[in-house]
């Protein structure tokens, strides 16, 4: 059994709705990817996560509630993410334009802006993300 004491911790979104319909999204299996963007490494001064790095996902309350693995890190630019990244969210999208239409949304969101400590921030074809794939190694709720 992992020890996620030791872990870094896997924040998908902000907590609230959106961040327990993506947790809820992995724990089910639907969601096995996800999308950030570069600029969020670079605000926080984080390196990008290795290919097989675990990490514990973590709920709204602050809960671990299962162990990731990353399976694919990509660096590309928004305009060049696939369908079979979009699907892989696990959001219900249908299309690509649905998906990006989606994360516009949160990446110009108040929140995000603020995160990036930009106000006017926004996304275009040429702004770089980092698309993750990973699987769950082990629930621990």
């Amino acid at each position: 059994m992992a020890n996620p004491e030791q872990l870094k911790p896997y924040l998908l979104a902000f907590p609230g709705p959106l961040r327990d319909q993506l947790v809820a999204a992995v724990l089910s299996g639907r969601k096995v990817s996800t999308t950030g963007l570069l600029a969020e490494y670079e605000a926080e001064a984080e390196e990008l996560p290795p290919v097989g790095e675990r990490s514990a996902l973590i709920d709204s309350d602050g809960r671990e509630v299962a162990v990731l693995e990353l399976t694919e890190v990509r660096v590309l630019p928004l305009g060049e993410v696939d369908l079979r990244h979009a699907l892989d969210e696990g959001e219900g999208y249908t299309s690509v334009a649905e998906w990006r239409a989606g994360h516009e949304k949160f990446w110009h969101s108040p929140e995000m802006r603020e995160a990036l400590g930009n106000p006017d921030f926004t996304v275009d074809d040429t702004t770089v993300v980092v698309a993750e794939r990973f699987r769950v190694v082990e629930r621990l709720r």
